[in-house]
């Protein structure tokens, strides 16, 4: 009897592992764009218009996100003095009521002091909005890539905000929370996506993640190379995702370093965000950078970001790709392509237009990007140029 209990156990486990194998492989296969290059596209008419621009002191910006909220437009990015991710980034926001004039930069968040008076590091991870009240998220860690912490301010007017928030989980968000199908919130970390069911977003998180809990303490910009070589997976972080008619959340996710080939990787959850499959290589092109799915208000799916493979880490030309089904994103065009002169070098400025956040308001979608990871712009388009 325990050589039948142990066989039929052994055939379970199996069988478990067949069918995530089997998934992993039909993952690869079903989503995909088929972007080669620019020529062919066409090219969406464009506004355009730069947030901020620095004169000769914080020369560093990135991470942005846009909101609107309570008839005025709000960005939000990480400001450092010259260089990426270092002590005494800060998280700044600014202002327009009329996409075309920004206010000056103003500060949202100062990083707090970590030992013998250097500062910890800020990087802003987007906005949420429930009833009247906005919500602003930045994540928090050590010179050293430790003590990470997500924290939230929060604000009825868009101008003054509430004290920080500790939302309570070791996260440093890629973007800010979105809901699923049932109203779950859901945040696109590295390799953890926190999720609540508090409609408010500022309690009641949860961490999930495609590893498992031995592999992990936290999850921040260092944190995803060491449980990746465990598993044997490239370097996997900066996920967004989309959830189809059949529930499945499907998290895209960037691969970075030595792993990089191209292609973006998939894990999927099937439960609404609490467990997550083994992520797998996608069909989808990617120049190692940061991107945005969602979805317009007749069903389709799109992504924002740059799937050129031919000059790595180029990050251009920006392109839109639009799918009916969440699997073929074969639809695209050429958002923007022109260049930006830097004014400043510094740790890794670089890259066209990084980490785009996408809203869809009032018959326009905004794209808000960082330029060299220097300056902020926002770009818009009527979606009435989408019409097949």
């Amino acid at each position: 009897m325990h050589f039948l209990k142990y066989y039929v156990i052994g055939l379970a486990i199996i069988g478990i592992l067949l069918f995530k194998s089997a998934a992993s492989f039909s993952q690869s296969n079903l989503i995909h764009n088929n972007y080669h290059s620019d020529p062919g596209l066409q090219h969406l008419k464009v506004e355009r218009c730069m947030v901020y621009t620095p004169d000769t002191s914080w020369l560093y910006s990135h991470h942005a996100s846009i909101v609107h909220f309570k008839d005025k437009f709000i960005a939000i990015w990480s400001n450092g003095l010259k260089d990426e991710d270092k002590p005494g980034q800060r998280v700044v926001f600014s202002i327009s009521t009329d996409f075309f004039h920004w206010s000056q930069p103003k500060v949202l968040a100062q990083p707090s002091i970590y030992a013998n008076g250097t500062f910890n590091v800020l990087t802003a991870a987007g906005f949420y909005q429930f009833n009247d009240t906005l919500v602003a998220y930045y994540g928090e860690y050590s010179p050293n890539r430790t003590h990470t912490h997500l924290w939230a301010k929060t604000s009825t007017d868009g101008m003054n905000w509430g004290a920080p928030l500790d939302m309570h989980v070791p996260v440093n968000p890629n973007h800010g929370p979105q809901k699923t199908r049932n109203g779950r919130l859901v945040i696109s970390g590295n390799f953890t996506f926190p999720y609540t069911d508090d409609h408010t977003g500022l309690s009641g998180w949860k961490m999930a993640s495609f590893y498992p809990d031995s592999l992990y303490t936290e999850d921040n910009p260092a944190t995803f190379y060491a449980p990746a070589e465990r598993e044997q997976l490239p370097p996997l972080c900066e996920g967004s995702f989309f959830q189809t008619a059949d529930g499945i959340i499907h998290m895209l996710l960037r691969v970075t370093g030595k792993g990089w080939k191209g292609k973006l990787w998939v894990t999927e959850s099937a439960d609404n965000g609490v467990h997550w499959s083994s992520p797998a290589e996608t069909g989808f092109t990617d120049n190692d950078s940061k991107f945005h799915f969602g979805r317009f208000s007749n069903g389709d799916f799109y992504y924002v970001g740059i799937p050129d493979t031919l000059h790595h880490y180029a990050r251009t030309p920006l392109v839109l790709a639009i799918s009916k089904d969440g699997k073929d994103f074969s639809r695209q065009y050429i958002i923007a392509d022109e260049p930006y002169t830097l004014k400043q070098e510094g740790l890794w400025k670089g890259g066209e237009y990084g980490y785009p956040h996408t809203m869809i308001y009032n018959g326009y979608m905004y794209i808000i990007v960082s330029r060299k990871k220097e300056a902020i712009e926002v770009i818009r388009f009527d979606l009435g140029q989408l019409k097949e």
